[in-house]
């Protein structure tokens, strides 16, 4: 009997263990399954968003094509503004070095200039170059509108010898000097200076310009050339150089006017002489207007003959007139009469011609210009009114017109 109650309790408890085993079996399996349906949801929407994702980059790029191969065409373009940079850099490095040979040629050019400026005698003859290049180029001819190199005697008794006479309308003259001293101007170029330096060789040149306007004072050639003003033109070949001149001096221009010298650039003097070439014009349209006028004079003078000419032969006409029709009435009154008695008697066959007499009268002038020489019979040359010498005129004309008539 235990036995069987053993048995009956193990066969319980065994089924007891094995509920409980399918109980937990089944309580671990409904958990997993909610962890798998859970990943598998969240697995499920990661799909979904990746494929959003994906057709949303696939939209994006189709819509950022165009904008790709316009920045392929950007970046071609790039490349070859690239490529075209570095060949001009090429270029520009190339015309770098010329334009370094090329200031190196001029600073050696420009120093032998200067080296040769400092001569005097180079100095003068490209001051007078300079001068005759302005004069031209203002309208003046050589040996017409001036002269160069003129001797003369000042009334010192010394011997002069002017760059240049500008011959002025008026029979007057204007006289020119172009050596102008640069010396020191020329050395305070030197780029290895210091401003101080620079400035003292610009004060020593104008203290050289200020003795040489002095020197031109005292020659004074206004006491050799008679018919040109008291004042002498100084001139200067370079506006560099008189504008360093009055910049270190300011007031040397006013000791040049004192000194009756006038200081004058290549600028200043072509302005002058193209004035005095304005005047040269002016002058010869006067003169041609006086002789427009002289001209006028003698052709008014020329007409009043040739009216009075007119007249006679008009005159002339009018008796002519007066003498044939005299003959006419002779001979209707005289010779006529006779012939028509000899026809009417049978003595002439052929019938006399009737010969008309002349009826018209030459036109009279009555043309002022034409009438000046009557008017000068009737009221003198100088008529104070010159209307009524003209009606008088005309008057005499027909009253001698009338009496030849009746004549």
């Amino acid at each position: 009997m235990e036995i069987q109650w053993v048995a009956v309790v193990v066969v319980v408890a065994c089924v007891l263990g094995m509920t409980t085993g399918w109980l937990l079996a089944r309580a671990s399996g409904t958990a997993r399954l909610a962890r798998v349906t859970a990943e598998r949801d969240v697995l499920a929407s990661q799909v979904r968003t990746m494929q959003a994702s994906d057709e949303e980059d696939r939209h994006t790029a189709a819509e950022l094509a165009p904008l790709r191969r316009t920045l392929d065409r950007v970046e071609q373009q790039v490349q070859a503004l690239e490529r075209d940079r570095l060949e001009q850099f090429g270029q520009v490095g190339e015309r770098l070095a010329e334009v370094a040979g090329t200031t190196a040629d001029l600073r050696s050019e420009t120093a032998s200039l200067a080296g040769a400026l400092n001569s005097s005698g180079i100095r003068g003859t490209w001051g007078e170059q300079q001068l005759r290049r302005i004069l031209e180029h203002a309208g003046m001819l050589t040996r017409c509108d001036f002269d160069e190199q003129v001797s003369s005697v000042s009334g010192h008794g010394a011997r002069i010898r002017p760059d240049a006479v500008v011959w002025l309308p008026g029979e007057r003259s204007l006289v020119i000097d172009s050596k102008a001293p640069m010396t020191k101007f020329l050395q305070a170029q030197a780029p290895e200076l210091s401003p101080a330096d620079r400035a003292t060789l610009l004060g020593t040149h104008a203290d050289a310009v200020r003795r040489h306007v002095d020197s031109l004072a005292d020659k004074a050639y206004w006491t050799a050339f008679t018919t040109a003003p008291e004042m002498v033109v100084c001139f200067v070949p370079s506006d560099a150089v008189l504008a360093a001149a009055l910049h270190a001096q300011p007031d040397l221009y006013d000791h040049a006017q004192s000194r009756k010298v006038v200081l004058a650039s290549p600028a200043t003097l072509l302005a002058l002489l193209r004035a005095v070439a304005y005047g040269w014009q002016q002058q010869a349209l006067t003169d041609n207007a006086r002789e427009l006028l002289a001209l006028g004079q003698e052709l008014h003078r020329r007409l009043a003959t040739l009216g009075k000419h007119v007249g006679d032969m008009g005159g002339a006409l009018r008796r002519s007139v007066e003498a044939y029709n005299k003959m006419v009435g002779a001979l209707e009154s005289r010779v006529l009469v006779t012939s028509r008695r000899m026809q009417e008697l049978g003595v002439a066959e052929a019938p006399v011609p009737t010969v008309p007499p002349v009826e018209e009268t030459p036109r009279p002038v009555t043309t002022a210009e034409l009438l000046l020489g009557e008017l000068d019979e009737v009221a003198g040359p100088g008529s104070a009114d010159p209307e009524a010498a003209i009606e008088d005129a005309l008057a005499r004309r027909s009253e001698r017109g009338g009496q030849r008539r009746s004549g």
